[in-house]
């Protein structure tokens, strides 16, 4: 049953991100004096993160494009958002970045302790000193050659559609002249649900890491930011065929 299921995994899952987070810690200090921006601590992160896709035998990635993905430089990713299992899937990038989460999370044990030592960008929605704070932050990322990863929707959907897309990763990326790399997620809806804890015993994701789009080659944010929705709204229909 379904909601036996669901116990086991949330057991497992608490169980788990109390240890976890101590070897994370562990590593934070450790690699302190010699990863200032933290991507050895974001590794172990992604491999926390697959656990709970290992233990759970019916949910299948497939993943296509990660070698897109810089290991060094700045660029901006941006990502579709259908569930909390988009995080557990994108974590198997396995590729530097920081990810622009909402503020509450910061505080949820363990988890988002974790979250706080890999320094990820806290944002409270609808808030603009948030928001600017949270622009700010990304800049300091990309300075110093390290990626950014936002949802522009800005939220989960709840039907699986793309929603619009706000301009914040877009303006990140025309001031700093640096790629933007969509990335399209489908099935991922079928993992986490956005309301309760209930899961699903079976999900197929898939993942797909689009062609750099060079904003330099754009007048505005609004035609950066149409250009790369329609992109992805293109590609994800072609995943779901």
């Amino acid at each position: 049953m379904r909601w036996i299921h669901s116990v086991l995994f949330w057991s497992f899952f608490v169980a788990t991100s109390a240890v976890l987070f101590f070897v994370g810690l562990v590593i934070f200090l450790v690699t302190w004096p010699f990863d200032r921006n933290g991507r050895v601590l974001h590794l172990f992160s992604s491999a926390w993160a697959q656990l709970y896709l290992w233990v759970n035998p019916g949910w299948h990635v497939q993943m296509e494009g990660r070698e897109r993905l810089p290991w060094h430089g700045p660029a901006v990713l941006v990502s579709n958002h259908q569930s909390l299992g988009d995080i557990l899937v994108l974590y198997g990038l396995y590729r530097p970045f920081k990810w622009v989460s909402k503020a509450s999370i910061f505080k949820v044990p363990f988890l988002g302790w974790n979250m706080y030592l890999n320094r990820y960008v806290g944002l409270v929605r609808g808030d603009k000193e948030s928001i600017a704070r949270m622009m700010a932050e990304c800049e300091r990322w990309l300075d110093r050659g390290v990626p950014v990863l936002l949802f522009p929707e800005g939220t989960r959907s709840l039907d699986n559609q793309l929603k619009p897309f706000k301009d914040g990763a877009f303006r990140l990326a025309l001031s700093k002249g640096c790629p933007l790399i969509p990335i399209v997620l489908t099935g991922t809806g079928d993992t986490l649900p956005k309301h309760g804890l209930l899961l699903k015993y079976r999900a197929r994701c898939k993942v797909r890491v689009l062609e750099p789009v060079d904003p330099r080659a754009f007048s505005d944010v609004v035609t950066l930011r149409e250009h790369v929705r329609d992109l992805m709204v293109r590609e994800k229909s072609r995943l779901e065929a």
